[in-house]
């Protein structure tokens, strides 16, 4: 099964079904200027505790963070206690070196947001530094910032051009959903994918929905 991330965890039961299912990674955000699901500091540092004297290592507690201050992040991930950290925003240029000093077993996760082909540069740029790269669908640009959460696909021409150019693995975010999961990894061929929306129901408070996750999980079998 190809490896998977889900994200925008709510409670420690979210996050042992996640894992269940198969999950490699589970996501926990962070404050945010928008978007759906984040959670405050003490819960993220209780989530991903549970889930590291659950499962050690082997499961990657991400900790979704907009900070963009290489300090302000390293505190980030001290007060919550995650072994892997997904950066949405664009970096000041000392946080990768920073990040390995101060927290030397951390996975670095750069988002990349596909809005056009300049983030296959963006994406080679950031490999040369970090251990994987997340390819997402939101809108730095925008006069009203989108980081993640959309909901909307992206090129997949682009992403698949990202994963053959950029050195690391790639994760493919960005509207996925059990019907769609197949077709975007054939289309890409990521290292692993990432979802949130595509397995929640707005109408249940943004619930983890068992009968979706089921089905995404499913769909990702027959891929190695």
């Amino acid at each position: 099964m190809i490896p998977f991330k889900i994200c925008c965890m709510q409670s420690i039961d979210e996050a042992e079904a996640a894992i269940a299912a198969g999950a490699l990674a589970i996501g926990l955000v962070g404050a945010m200027p928008n978007g759906p699901g984040p959670i405050d500091d003490e819960a993220i540092a209780e989530i991903a505790a549970h889930v590291h004297a659950r499962n050690g290592a082997r499961v990657w507690t991400t900790l979704l963070t907009s900070r963009i201050d290489e300090e302000a992040i390293a505190d980030h991930v001290a007060a919550t206690g995650v072994n892997t950290v997904q950066i949405v925003d664009c970096p000041s240029p000392k946080t990768y070196a920073l990040l390995r000093r101060a927290h030397p077993a951390l996975r670095i996760l750069q988002v990349v947001h596909v809005e056009d082909e300049g983030a296959i540069d963006e994406a080679r740029r950031a490999g040369e530094a970090v251990d994987a790269i997340l390819l997402d669908s939101g809108k730095p640009s925008a006069a009203i910032r989108t980081l993640g959460g959309t909901g909307d696909l992206h090129d997949w021409s682009i992403s698949r051009r990202v994963v053959e150019t950029c050195g690391r693995p790639v994760f493919l975010a960005g509207g996925l959903n059990p019907a769609n999961v197949a077709g975007a990894v054939a289309a890409v061929r990521p290292f692993g994918v990432d979802i949130c929306s595509g397995l929640r129901d707005r109408e249940r408070g943004y619930a983890l929905n068992a009968g979706k996750l089921a089905e995404f999980a499913a769909a990702l079998r027959d891929f190695a």
